[in-house]
C-alpha cells in the first residue's frame, strides 16, 4: 500500500488536510469491502434496514470537516485536557452532523470516537508510526471531557453496561489493542501470503470479530449471538481466510448465520477502518511493537462513561 506521510517527513500546512481525506478514505474503503457479514457494504445495508452503500458515503464525506478540525486541534499542542475536551466537543458536533446527513440514522458514532481520537493524535506528531499514534490516542482517551454526558442512551452503552464489558472507550484507553495486535498483523500477514487487497481486509475484519466483545453484537444477540459469530470468525481464518476457497466458503455460511439472526458486527467495523487509517500512514511494518503502559496525570483518569466523544 502507498504511505501517505513518512514518520520523518516535515509537516506541511497541508498535513491535517491529508489526514482528514485519510480517514474518510478509511470510512468509506471500509463500507465497500464486502462481502462483509451483517455489516452493510456495496452490496446492500446487511443486516440493517436503514443503511445502505451511499448512506455511509454520504455520513463519511459529511463528517470530514470535523476530522479536519481534530487534526489542527491535535497541532495545535494543547495541553491534554484541553485538547481532549475541544475534540469531545467536535465529536459531539460530528454526530450532530451525521444525524442530519443521513435523517437520524446511526452510520458512524462509533467511528467517530475511534478515528477522531487516532487523526487528533497523528495531528500531534510526525511520528505516524502506528503504535506511537494508537499510545497518543490512548492518553487522550483516558483524560476525562468534563462537558460530555454521564449518559448517552445509546445501544452500545446500554451494552456495555448490561454485560459487563468495556466496549470502545476501553479499546481506546488501552490504546486499541485489537487494532494493532490482531487487524493489521492479519491484514499485512494476508498481503505477503498473497491475498488480493479485499481479501486481506476481510481477514483483517475477521480477526477483529474473532476476538472483540462487539457491543453492538452483544445488543443484537446477547452472549449468544457475539459467541456465534466470534466463532465463526475464527473459523474462516483457521480454513484459509477469504482468500481461499474453504475459507471463502466459510465466510458465506457467516454471512448467512448474521443475516439470518440479524447480526452486525459494528464495532469490528469501526475498528477496521480504523486499522485501514493507521496502516495507510506507514509503510508496512512485519512486527508491532507492544504497547508500553501509558498513565497520564491522575486528574485525567476516568474510570466512568464520560471519555465518549
Amino acid at each position: 500500500m502507498k504511505t501517505l506521510f513518512h514518520p520523518d517527513s516535515t509537516r506541511d500546512e497541508h498535513a491535517d488536510s491529508a489526514l482528514a481525506d485519510a480517514v474518510v478514505r478509511a470510512l468509506i474503503e471500509e463500507a465497500a469491502l464486502a462481502p462483509k457479514p451483517g455489516l452493510a457494504d456495496s452490496r446492500g445495508g446487511g443486516a440493517h434496514a436503514d443503511l445502505d452503500f451511499a448512506l455511509m458515503c454520504r455520513s463519511a464525506h459529511a463528517l470530514h470537516p470535523f476530522f479536519l478540525a481534530m487534526a489542527r486541534a491535535g497541532a495545535r499542542g494543547l495541553e491534554l485536557r484541553a485538547l481532549r475536551e475541544r475534540i469531545g466537543l467536535l465529536g459531539r458536533q460530528a454526530e450532530a452532523a451525521m444525524m442530519k446527513a443521513t435523517g437520524g440514522v446511526n452510520t458512524h458514532r462509533g467511528a467517530i470516537w475511534a478515528l477522531g481520537l487516532l487523526v487528533t493524535a497523528a495531528g500531534q506528531s510526525d511520528d505516524l508510526r502506528s503504535f506511537a499514534v494508537a499510545k497518543r490516542a490512548s492518553m487522550l482517551a483516558r483524560c476525562r471531557d468534563r462537558a460530555a454526558p454521564g449518559h448517552t442512551g445509546n445501544k452500545g452503552e446500554a451494552a456495555r453496561r448490561r454485560y459487563g464489558v468495556g466496549g470502545a472507550q476501553a479499546q481506546a484507553r488501552a490504546g486499541f489493542p485489537q487494532v494493532l495486535r490482531a487487524a493489521l498483523p492479519q491484514l499485512r500477514g494476508s498481503r505477503r501470503r498473497g491475498d488480493d487487497e479485499a481479501a486481506a481486509r476481510l481477514n483483517a475484519l475477521l480477526a477483529i470479530m474473532a476476538q472483540l466483545d462487539d457491543t453492538c453484537l452483544l445488543s443484537r444477540g446477547g452472549r449468544q449471538g457475539l459467541a456465534g459469530m466470534q466463532a465463526r470468525a475464527a473459523g474462516v481464518l483457521a480454513a484459509g481466510g477469504a482468500g481461499s476457497r474453504d475459507g471463502w466458503r466459510a465466510l458465506q455460511r457467516l454471512n448467512e448465520y448474521a443475516l439470518a439472526y440479524r447480526l452486525s458486527p459494528g464495532g469490528a467495523a469501526d475498528l477496521l477502518a480504523a486499522a485501514l487509517f493507521l496502516d495507510g500512514l506507514e509503510p508496512c511494518r512485519d512486527e508491532m511493537p507492544m504497547l508500553a503502559e501509558t498513565v497520564p496525570c491522575a486528574d485525567c483518569l476516568s474510570t466512568g462513561d464520560r471519555g465518549r466523544s
